[in-house]
């Protein structure tokens, strides 16, 4: 950590060129004697990362940035908000710490919160940002932190977990006991020191996969942000046996979509052709796996099994998206350029043996305008084109 760059000459040259081109300013090298263009370069990048995604960092002065991988494999304020929510209590450790954010907003709920982190650089720089955002009652521990619960006898309300998705033999991984720490393997350790886990994961983790490896998942969370899903929290109680219960959330600019089930609940659903208005379930909805839920609780009809879109003739508020059909036609390649006015259309298919690109290509029609094309599978085998236009929930 160099202490340099957090002098007042160079956080203004930082803010005075937030907006400049990074590979020109790295060719006019460093302006200071003690901080080199690459480290001012990072600061500016790493900055401009947490604009929309941590804007309490970004708004405030002296914050010391990490490398911007570590801006990128942070969670926003958005969902560290949302799981700041889920627990509560005096004490809580974060044996992943991170840059701090979770922890951040586990301040406001928990008395006491204690936030590891083996990499000694980084810590450094989460103890000066907590500092900066005037952060009382976190402890910063440099260090691996399963090794600090295993040699330390206190106990917490809470342990929240990160592991990290990447393994120096792998690569890239997908499942939890390929991820570091091994939570799996350490589980009966970890409940020897709470009674309460929450464990952060990416959403590319199998939801099945992932319960079988853990004991005593109580609540699976399904965070998406703008349809695009962010996060997977299971959260673990001691002795749990209830059901699971899946709990999704689609936070979006204008509204907040909710859908919760009890895991593998024996449901089936109605089906029908389409009727007069066609859903699409959000992004969260679509990872949970809840497809006959859907159908259940809402009252609506499924299309086909493997479809996941759903239909009814009365419109109803939805967790997802809503449209008016206008037409269904039997797919027929050489008919499809006349399905739309104008030469461009939103195109999704579900369950359908094209890809959206081979469809563009064999019709020509480009991206955007007003109508919207599902080229999906009816229960009978049928394939069909769907043309609609997007309703809001307001309408």
């Amino acid at each position: 950590m160099n202490k340099a760059i957090l002098s007042p000459e160079v956080q203004q040259f930082i803010t005075d060129h937030l907006k400049s081109n990074i590979t020109k300013l790295i060719l006019k090298g460093s302006p200071f004697k003690d901080v080199s263009i690459q480290e001012i370069a990072n600061q500016i990048v790493a900055k401009q990362k947490s604009e929309l995604k941590l804007y309490t960092w970004f708004s405030s002065e002296n914050i010391y940035y990490p490398p911007k991988i570590s801006i990128e494999q942070t969670s926003s304020e958005i969902t560290a908000a949302y799981k700041c929510n889920l627990i509560s209590g005096n004490s809580i450790i974060d044996i992943t710490g991170g840059f701090g954010v979770d922890c951040f907003y586990f301040s406001k709920q928990f008395k006491e919160v204690t936030h590891c982190e083996i990499n000694d650089d980084l810590s450094k720089k989460v103890t000066h940002n907590y500092q900066q955002l005037e952060v009382k009652n976190i402890t910063t521990i440099s260090g691996d932190g399963l090794e600090y619960l295993k040699n330390h006898k206190a106990n917490f309300d809470c342990i929240y977990i990160d592991p990290s998705r990447r393994s120096d033999v792998k690569g890239k991984v997908f499942l939890l006991n390929d991820c570091l720490p091994n939570v799996p393997e350490n589980i009966d350790f970890l409940f020897t020191k709470t009674n309460q886990i929450l464990i952060k994961n990416s959403p590319i983790l199998d939801i099945t996969s992932t319960i079988n490896e853990l004991k005593f998942v109580k609540e699976i969370h399904i965070i998406a942000v703008n349809n695009e899903v962010k996060e997977l929290l299971f959260l673990l109680e001691k002795e749990y046996d209830e059901p699971i219960k899946i709990k999704t959330i689609n936070i979006g600019k204008k509204d907040i979509q909710t859908f919760n089930f009890n895991y593998k609940e024996q449901i089936t659903s109605s089906y029908s052709k389409p009727l007069t208005y066609l859903y699409e379930p959000n992004a969260a909805i679509l990872k949970s796996g809840g497809f006959h839920e859907v159908s259940h609780q809402l009252n609506l009809f499924k299309i086909q099994q493997h479809s996941h879109l759903y239909t009814s003739n009365e419109m109803i508020n939805f967790p997802g998206r809503v449209f008016k059909i206008e037409k269904v036609l039997n797919y027929d390649k050489k008919k499809l350029k006349k399905l739309v006015s104008e030469n461009k259309a939103n195109i999704t298919t579900r369950n359908f043996p094209k890809t959206v690109a081979q469809i563009r290509k064999e019709t020509k029609l480009k991206d955007g305008g007003n109508s919207y094309l599902f080229f999906t599978t009816l229960k009978t085998n049928e394939y069909i084109v769907i043309l609609c236009k997007k309703k809001t929930n307001l309408d």
